[in-house]
């Protein structure tokens, strides 16, 4: 039986150390993390090669419920998951776990108000975007990966992690535009464009 723990962040520019350490902390003997939204499931690698390896005992640990989800129906098909490979999920703050016999109940509630919160700070995201528009400040969210660098670069012979690095974006980014690109075969690109 191990103790697996799983960190995460939104942004590549937020830290993951406080989590990590807290999951060591706790005797997590794997931790695994990653930077990428929590809003769904999509790209979220590392949580589901966990998922994947969980074995009957183990314990999926998290510091807070929202690392895992921020949407209820998410949290819910995570724990499902984990239960049906006889596994449990325990989140440290607040401590709850699916090893009790309210821990589901709480983590329903506890996942309901990681995705209210979620709701919440997008309306006050678009209401300071709408009084900045108002006030003639706006500037625009950040610059969009110019997808055509993306499969020029990929032609060209570079690999996720390097093109990654050289637009300035995080991999995950760069795997779904190439993952879209092969799917939708629009680009003018070689056909060759499954990430390596």
């Amino acid at each position: 039986m191990a103790r697996i723990g799983y960190a995460r962040v939104s942004t590549t520019d937020q830290d993951l150390t406080v989590q990590l350490e807290r999951l060591a902390a706790e005797g997590c003997s794997v931790v695994r993390s990653e930077k990428v939204s929590g809003g769904s499931r999509d790209g979220r690698v590392e949580l589901e090669t966990i998922l994947q390896f969980l074995r009957p005992g183990d314990e999926l640990v998290v510091a807070r419920l929202d690392r895992l989800g921020r949407s209820t129906r998410d949290v819910l098909n995570i724990i499902y998951e984990a239960e049906q490979r006889q596994a449990f999920v325990t989140v440290l703050d607040p401590l709850v776990s699916t090893r009790g016999e309210m821990g589901h109940l709480v983590m329903t509630v506890l996942g309901m108000v990681a995705q209210m919160e979620r709701r919440f700070i997008r309306e006050r995201q678009r209401d300071g975007i709408e009084r900045a528009k108002a006030a003639g400040v706006y500037l625009g969210g950040k610059r969009r990966i110019d997808r055509e660098d993306v499969l020029r670069l990929k032609a060209a012979g570079f690999g996720p992690a390097a093109i990654a690095r050289e637009v300035g974006s995080s991999r995950m980014q760069i795997y779904r535009i190439l993952r879209e690109a092969a799917i939708s075969g629009a680009s003018s690109a070689p056909s060759n464009l499954h990430p390596s």
